[in-house]
């Protein structure tokens, strides 16, 4: 179900008048709210919520578990089979396929003729061994939506009650809710427990103005994802589908595009998602902080998919040892953070490569970016037009079908004329100038920025995107790409 399509405008049309008569009464509320999330997630396919309860009730049956535990072992003992059961769940649906080929690549080349089987091969087994007709058995792994999110979701909470940080839900209903809380639940944020549970414990106030900023927010995502995104998406997918037809304008064009894309469509999501949750007086966390004005590669990563940032510092960088440890220790772990975070986004070698360049583009500028010269002296705006053009060469490797694709495009685009693509999009790079531009005027401390915050001025610039939706944008009904991972 997507929140720019009339099925769920129906969907909350039903959910919400319901939930307002309701809300006061904590458990109708959560009993409400989890029917309607898990409506909303089996929309796409109902098999799918036999894993998202299965994960939840592991991970909040092994918290009961721990909190009535009188040892450290037996309590880390509840934490590892609910980390086992997530990382299993998760690497077999999103990773047993990646893994299975470059094993049997590896098996091919070292000349052993034994080969693992598909990993459908396994769930078939045991269904034939029931007696599952051959018919009715899976043709391949099916990844479900949204499993990294709501994934990294629940195992924050196994996480966090272990360290002693959150108390235990004792409510299973509550704790269904959170882990499947609709807004949010197929692409983040990625919500803590100690922020979205105590909200969900209590009666949510609802004011006018979480009305008001409400659909304001939901507004600017929807503008995102069907004025923005889905129409640049015209042009980089006609490209990176057959990046050998193309030359250098056009390459460079369309990652430049794909990176004002991804941002669009995802932070699209997220301003969407948060905006559904303020008009019910939930309030999520900020997920992307104008990232394209960041000055340097760590800024960058506090103001992209800041959810996913913070997640993998508290639960992987900070574990490994963080910056405690003198410098090399310090460059090992952002190295295995950043690849991680890369895997994370997809099971492919060009994902790998994305998270590692990252991580090498943290190490090089690690020293650099917390200098004085660096910071006091080297003009903003040239940080900023750093920052973007290697970012925007990184995403060459997330946006490329395949690690071939990836190096034949940076390739032309270092060493092909620039004179033989095709004309220039002109509506394309003028809508994006203007939020570039926007963003940067906002980021800094000037007279302009003090007029972005007026209220006539944000009126008018809802008017101005409703009547652009209106007249020119094209209504469309285009998955957001975060849904893949």
């Amino acid at each position: 179900m997507l929140f720019h399509t009339w099925v769920f405008l129906v969907f909350f049309a039903i959910v919400y008048p319901v939930y307002l008569s309701v809300r006061k009464h904590n458990a109708l509320m959560n009993v409400w709210l989890m029917l309607a999330s898990y409506v909303f997630y089996g929309w796409w396919n109902p098999y799918y919520l036999a894993l998202l309860f299965g994960t939840s009730a592991i991970d909040y049956l092994m918290v009961l578990l721990m909190d009535r535990s009188k040892t450290h072992r037996v309590r880390k003992l509840w934490l590892v089979i609910s980390l086992v059961s997530n990382f299993g769940f998760l690497g077999y649906f999103k990773y047993s396929g990646f893994i299975t080929e470059n094993a049997n690549w590896v098996l091919s080349h070292i000349g052993l003729a034994f080969q693992l089987p598909d990993p459908v091969a396994y769930p078939n087994a045991m269904l034939s061994a029931f007696g599952v007709a051959p018919e009715n058995l899976f043709t391949k792994v099916i990844l479900p939506i949204g499993i990294s999110f709501h994934t990294f979701q629940s195992m924050s909470y196994t996480i966090d009650a272990y360290k002693g940080a959150i108390q235990t839900e004792r409510s299973f209903v509550r704790f269904l809710t959170f882990v499947s809380f609709f807004p949010q639940l197929v692409a983040g944020p990625i919500e803590r427990a100690s922020n979205l549970l105590p909200q969900l414990q209590g009666t949510p106030k609802i004011t006018q103005n979480d009305i008001g900023d409400g659909l304001s927010l939901f507004l600017v995502g929807f503008f995102k994802k069907v004025a923005l995104a889905d129409y640049l998406a015209l042009y980089v997918d006609k490209v990176y589908t057959a990046p050998d037809r193309f030359q250098s304008s056009a390459l460079i064009l369309a990652t430049f595009a794909f990176a004002w894309q991804i941002y669009f469509d995802f932070s699209g999501y997220t301003d969407m998602a948060r905006g559904i949750a303020r008009t019910m007086g939930f309030h999520l966390m900020l997920n992307f902080n104008n990232p394209y004005v960041a000055t340097g590669l760590g800024d960058f990563w506090n103001r992209w998919h800041i959810s996913l940032s913070t997640w993998f510092k508290d639960y992987l960088y900070f574990p490994l040892g963080g910056s405690r440890n003198g410098k090399w220790m310090t460059y090992r772990n952002i190295l295995i953070t950043m690849i991680v975070s890369g895997l994370w986004h997809g099971a492919a070698w060009t994902f790998v490569i994305w998270g590692a360049l990252h991580a090498l583009g943290r190490v090089a500028t690690w020293d650099l970016e917390r200098s004085e010269y660096y910071q006091n002296s080297v003009p903003k705006l040239l940080k900023q037009i750093a920052v973007f053009l290697f970012v925007n060469l990184a995403w060459v490797f997330f946006r490329a079908s395949s690690v071939n694709d990836a190096w034949l495009v940076i390739s032309r685009i270092f060493t092909t004329s620039i004179n033989t693509d095709p004309q220039c999009p002109m509506l394309m790079l003028s809508l994006i100038l203007i939020v570039w531009v926007y963003q940067l005027l906002y980021s800094g401390q000037n007279r302009i920025k003090s007029l972005f915050e007026k209220p006539a001025f944000n009126i008018a610039l809802a008017l101005a995107m409703i009547g652009y939706l209106l007249v020119v944008a094209q209504p469309g009904t285009k998955a957001f790409i975060y849904f893949q991972f």
